[in-house]
């Protein structure tokens, strides 16, 4: 197989969380400049059966939040909300959207969950309920890898570093030069990465 073949996503349903901003826009922007047709937001699975014939081939969960409180200070209702938007809300998404991926898989062209994960999810970072929901996430797209694989869906997530996105702001603004000394090619993501 090809790279363009490989890569190719001309003519499948993609349905992107979070797609009108940051990562997911960017996201959302690769798909449709390759041919796909983009859905956004939980409220349009059950539309998105009818007007697809019940099928999906890509989910990519990438609607996510970041909570930057001290450990002295750091309130109860960050962990929730946290856990809740960037664990359990994969969860249930792609609860929903199971039997419309598993429709829309192939032989040979299995449906993808993508999930949007990030680096503060494998390594020892200064968030606390942000950084334990995206371990989460990696560990729960192992377990939707497991369950589903054999159905014929794929789950995998990426391990995002930074981007310039409005929820990076306040943590670039202030510490830009050391974030960028941490990674290897020594600057913030791009739209091209």
């Amino acid at each position: 197989m090809d790279a363009a073949s490989l890569f190719n996503v001309k003519d499948k349903i993609v349905l992107v969380t979070g797609g009108a901003k940051g990562i997911g826009l960017m996201i959302s922007e690769g798909f449709v400049a390759n041919g796909a047709t983009l859905e956004d937001c939980k409220a349009l699975v059950a539309s998105l059966a009818a007007a697809t014939g019940g099928k999906l081939h890509v989910l990519v969960n990438n609607s996510g939040a970041a909570w930057g409180d001290s450990f002295d200070t750091y309130p109860d209702a960050a962990w929730t909300k946290l856990l809740t938007l960037n664990l359990q809300r994969v969860f249930s998404l792609t609860q929903l959207a199971a039997p419309l991926l598993e429709a829309g898989s192939k032989e040979g062209d299995p449906s993808r969950i993508i999930n949007i994960g990030s680096v503060d999810g494998l390594r020892v970072p200064r968030s606390f309920a942000y950084s334990a929901s995206k371990a989460g996430l990696h560990h729960l797209s192992r377990a939707l890898a497991r369950e589903l694989g054999p159905r014929g869906v794929t789950s995998n997530t990426l391990a995002c570093g930074p981007f310039e996105s409005k929820m990076m702001k306040a943590t670039l603004d202030s510490m830009r030069a050391t974030i960028e000394e941490e990674i290897p090619m020594r600057r913030i993501g791009t739209p091209q990465d």
